[in-house]
């Protein structure tokens, strides 16, 4: 009977230190997950490298000035673009600008050969026929009016080819210009304003929703070191 007595009393002693180590456990987990908890809260995760590339970004767009890119391209067709990092541009630049250049040479080398021809064969009306020997294979079978008409055209198109080359000269300009304003622009999914399609579920029918966003413009930084 003493024997049961005791191993009964034995039996609840172990199941009130299994019980009391087992509330200490719960109570030391509790106290390591508010910690953790806590931790996560105040020290959030930190990222060094986006936050480094953003500040270099916001730093080369302050600094990248339009005035820059348009004195650039004026001086060298392209150089404008390659500030605005828009090199896949200078190829499309140069080939521009390359046909009022071909143009030029063209009309300028059958300009001059034209002009030779007609002069000789006014020469010749006079009875001096020294120059008729150099005239272009390709004249000589011509009239003097239609070295006159010739002459005339090539002379006109060489004119439009020195025109079309300055224009083309100040495209590249104003595009490197533009491209350069446009790189201090929000283009950025939270803009000011934002067309959405949406349905109506009381009419049941399709429509359009306007998105207003008021914010302030965001400030340059300053005084950042690199």
């Amino acid at each position: 009977m003493i024997k049961k007595q005791f191993t009964i009393l034995l039996l609840c002693l172990a199941a009130s230190l299994f019980v009391h180590a087992q509330t200490n456990i719960d109570s030391l987990n509790r106290s390591k997950f508010v910690v953790s908890v806590d931790q996560q809260s105040t020290t959030p995760f930190f990222d060094s490298l986006s936050y480094k590339k953003k500040i270099r970004d916001s730093v080369r767009q302050a600094n990248h000035k339009p005035k820059i890119a348009t004195r650039r391209s004026a001086m060298i067709p392209g150089w404008g673009q390659a500030y605005n990092k828009e090199y896949w541009k200078i190829p499309i630049v140069y080939g521009i600008l390359a046909i009022p250049t071909v143009a030029y040479f063209y009309n300028t080398t059958y300009y001059n050969r034209t002009k030779f021809a007609y002069e000789a064969r006014f020469k010749a009306q006079n009875g001096n026929f020294s120059d008729t020997a150099n005239i272009h294979p390709e004249l000589k079978g011509l009239s003097i009016g239609s070295l006159q008409n010739y002459r005339n055209s090539f002379r006109r198109d060489r004119d439009y080819s020195i025109l079309w080359f300055i224009l083309a000269w100040g495209l590249q300009v104003a595009d490197a210009t533009v491209f350069a304003h446009l790189k201090h622009f929000d283009v950025s999914n939270d803009l000011s304003m934002q067309v959405s399609p949406q349905f109506n579920p009381a009419t049941r029918t399709p429509s359009i929703a306007l998105n207003f966003n008021w914010r302030e413009r965001p400030k340059k930084p300053i005084n950042i070191t690199r």
